[in-house]
Order: structure tokens, then C-alpha cells, then sequence
């Protein structure tokens, strides 16, 4: 027996309305091509479906089954169906995101708790796993968006620009390059190094500051947590470099101390790797525009 959607729609709209006239008006087809249909049916089961002797139509035994079917398929079709025109005006997607940055947790969470306010059938998450393979695998369409500092000529990849920050080296208010006033990279050969857990290629005091100084520093420790890390400068058991939006609630604490890497300082831009045939897609314009103005509110000290 080769069964069509359209069968199990003609057996639960006659079910529904009790006869072929009626059915017919919602099915949107002649009478005459209705009872066609419902006679090669029971032609193809070898069964009577619907017993005509009675007014309104009733199903058989065999025709009761077939509507069971009906109402367990049809439903998930028509859900389906929803579902695909959803994705083709832009409210249903997927947005899964990797970074090549640690502390972006800070600003990203409270982004996205604003998007899925706005686009509530948009799946998000965040791939912890790949922060070490992000492009590749937004290349491959296993994310869709990464979080990097530092751009690559990829195909088919858009670097969308963020926001600038600066990377910025904490130390305790007893510190001596407090009174100098910055740091430079031979300051930090004495030191114990106190930075998130990433390669070294993606934390910007070494890529940025240290590696082309050819200075290493005099130990390195990593750290999960910024608070940890506060509290170990706070205590005198290192520095730390990190983004300044990262640490402007830390600007207050009379423990600390916050100096800029060398006399003029270091900006650093932020980027959203994004695939190209992706920028059409209207939730991925609104996650770009918000990644661009909380966390400058976030660094400003206004409300988000």
C-alpha cells in the first residue's frame, strides 16, 4: 500500500466534517475527485475505509486506523512546515558561538541573555571545546560565529570588527611599577605570570607585548577564573594582564593597581568571524549590534 500526505489528509478532513461535500470545500477539491481518490485508496488497502450507509460517513475498522496515523503524522508535518517557514524569514536558526578569548564570557553572557529575549526560536550555545580549533570549525559550520582578536584571510569568512580594548597589567597597590606608572617588558621578567588557560598565541601580554620583546616571564601560572586571579595579585603572588573592560569593576579596589603596557598603552580590536552567507540572516545582524554596544556600556559603567 503507498500511502500520501494527501491520503491522510483526505480520511481526517472526511472524518472531521462528516462526508465528501463538506471535505472537499476544505480540501480545496472537487467532490467528484475526492470520492476518486478515497475509491483508489481502498482500492490500494483491499479494505472499505468508510462505511457510506450512514449519514455522516463513518470510518470502518481499517479507516479508524489510518486516522490514527493521520493524527500522529500530520501534526509533526504541519509543525515542520511552520518550522521551514521560519528559518525562511529569518526567526529560526542556529547560533553557536567559540571564542579565541577567555574573558568574553564577561560581556557575551549578558548579551545573549538579550538576544534570546528577541529571537526565542534561535538555538544558542557556546562550544566550550573548540576555543582552540574555533576558525577551523566555523569554516567546517560547526559554530557560527567566533569571538577572535586576531583576523585570518579564510574563504567564504567575514571579520566583523567589535569594539577596541585595551589590554591592561594588574598589579597590588604595593607594587614598585606603580610609581612608575606603566610597564614595560623587561618589568616583567622578574615576575610570576598569572593568565587564563589559552594558548600562548592567543593572550594578547604575549603576542602583543612580551614574545616580540623576546622576554619570558620568570614563572607562569593559569587561572580559571578572574576572581582568582584577583586575589592572587590582590595578595602579592604575581600580575596579571587582562581586557580592561574585564577590569574596570577592579578599578576602585585600593589592592590593586592598573597600569597600561608601555608608556602609550596597547589597543586591541575584537572581531566576529562570521560566514559570509550568514550576515543576510536578521538575528545574526541584531547578536552583531548588540556584541558592539553592551560591552562598551558594560566598560563605561552604564547600565546594560
Amino acid at each position: 500500500m503507498h500511502l500520501e500526505l494527501r491520503h491522510l489528509r483526505t480520511v481526517h478532513a472526511i472524518h472531521a466534517q462528516g462526508g465528501l461535500a463538506r471535505a472537499a470545500e476544505v480540501l480545496n477539491i472537487t467532490q467528484s475527485a475526492l470520492s476518486h481518490q478515497v475509491k483508489a485508496l481502498e482500492e490500494q488497502a483491499g479494505l472499505e475505509l468508510f462505511v457510506r450507509r450512514t449519514k455522516p460517513m463513518r470510518l470502518s475498522a481499517a479507516g479508524i486506523r489510518l486516522l490514527r496515523l493521520a493524527e500522529q503524522v500530520l501534526p509533526l508535518v504541519a509543525a515542520t512546515e511552520a518550522e521551514f517557514k521560519g528559518v525562511e524569514a529569518g526567526r529560526i536558526g542556529r547560533l553557536h558561538i567559540a571564542m579565541e578569548c577567555h574573558a568574553c564570557f564577561d560581556w557575551l553572557l549578558p548579551v545573549l541573555d538579550i538576544f534570546r529575549r528577541a529571537w526565542p526560536d534561535v538555538d544558542v550555545d557556546i562550544r566550550q571545546r573548540l576555543a582552540f580549533g574555533a576558525l577551523p570549525a566555523l569554516v567546517r559550520e560547526e559554530v557560527d560565529l567566533v569571538i577572535s582578536s586576531d583576523p585570518e584571510d579564510l574563504p567564504g569568512i567575514t571579520f566583523q570588527p567589535l569594539f577596541d580594548y585595551a589590554p591592561t597589567l594588574m598589579v597590588s597597590a604595593g607594587h614598585p611599577l606603580v610609581a612608575k606608572g606603566y610597564a614595560d617588558p623587561d618589568d616583567l621578567a622578574g615576575e610570576t605570570l598569572i593568565h587564563y588557560p589559552m594558548d600562548r598565541g592567543r593572550l594578547d601580554v604575549f603576542s602583543q607585548f612580551l614574545t616580540p620583546a623576546g622576554v619570558e616571564p620568570l614563572r607562569a601560572r593559569t587561572v580559571e577564573l578572574t576572581a582568582v586571579a584577583v586575589m592572587l595579585v590582590s595578595s602579592g603572588r604575581g600580575v596579571a594582564v587582562m581586557p580592561d573592560w574585564v577590569l574596570r569593576r577592579e578599578s576602585a579596589n585600593p589592592e590593586l593597581a592598573l597600569l597600561p603596557l608601555g608608556p602609550q598603552g596597547i589597543r586591541r580590536r575584537l572581531y566576529a568571524a562570521v560566514r559570509q552567507d550568514d550576515l543576510s540572516q536578521p538575528y545574526m545582524a541584531h547578536v552583531l549590534r548588540l556584541s558592539r554596544t553592551e560591552p562598551l556600556r558594560m566598560l563605561r559603567g552604564s547600565a546594560a
